[in-house]
């Protein structure tokens, strides 16, 4: 009798919504030394502020969800807001992922030119700008009282992707792992890419995988790898922002089965 091919690890860590898109578990990873990450701990995804009261119910009740981590800019929060989010039985902390904590916050300083972009440049420069916030992302994430935690940004690729990529690192994931992870969004990019085009603060995009809409392996690997040669990884680089090694331990906790 032929034997049925294996499910593909992925396919466990999508959760489809009707009005959010790009959601996924970051459990089922491999961590090198052995084990994996936990699932039904941390979710990353694209903006929640247009969820029905279905997926918010989703949410709330089989996954748990008790905190929303938001990475987007203060104008996008003011101009996109929060929905049904707004009012319910979650805590909601803005940490605004950018370029420099002088900036002027605003969207469009993100990426001035939406079609030309050097992704592994900017995430390194947004990893520069954003020590405090990914430092107190990681302390929401290893509070069991805030737990379980869902991290999003506008198309929930680039600083989802940042903030991903340093929790990921900092437990032991294999960046070729790290890297599948990121480049899945490529198969919810056309939808988000519609969505996010009919909002205020993000009309203009590019076509899907072009530009800023752009994912492939080798920018995630390129962050990585700029990442252990000038910081020596992701733990290292939450020690020198201000974790503290207990608090890394509790992380690695937190998300390693």
């Amino acid at each position: 009798m032929p034997t049925e091919p294996a499910a593909d690890p992925a396919d466990t860590r999508w959760i489809d919504f009707a009005e959010i898109d790009n959601v996924r578990d970051l459990g089922g990873l491999p961590v090198t030394g052995g084990g994996t990450t936990r699932f039904g701990v941390v979710f990353r995804s694209s903006t929640l502020q247009q969820a029905t009261c279905d997926d918010l119910t989703r949410l709330l009740e089989p996954l748990g969800l008790r905190t929303v981590i938001d990475l987007r800019l203060p104008d996008e929060v003011e101009r996109e807001g929060y929905g049904l989010f707004a009012d319910a039985a979650v805590d909601i902390a803005n940490l605004p992922i950018r370029k420099s904590p002088r900036s002027s916050l605003a969207a469009r300083d993100l990426v001035p030119d939406k079609t030309r972009v050097d992704l592994t440049e900017l995430y390194g420069l947004l990893l520069a700008g954003s020590g405090d916030h990914i430092v107190e992302a990681v302390r929401l994430i290893i509070d069991p009282d805030r737990r379980s935690v869902l991290f999003h940004c506008a198309a929930g690729k680039d600083r989802t992707g940042v903030l991903a990529a340093i929790l990921l690192d900092a437990v032991g994931v294999p960046p070729e792992a790290i890297a599948e992870d990121y480049v899945l969004t490529n198969e919810r990019m056309p939808r988000v890419r519609d969505r996010l085009d009919a909002l205020p603060s993000y009309a203009g995009l590019p076509q899907a995988n072009t530009g800023i809409l752009a994912i492939t392996t080798e920018v995630m690997l390129g962050f990585l790898k700029n990442l252990h040669a000038d910081h020596g990884g992701a733990a290292n680089w939450l020690l020198a922002n201000g974790l503290t090694q207990h608090e890394l331990e509790a992380l690695r906790s937190a998300l390693v089965a």
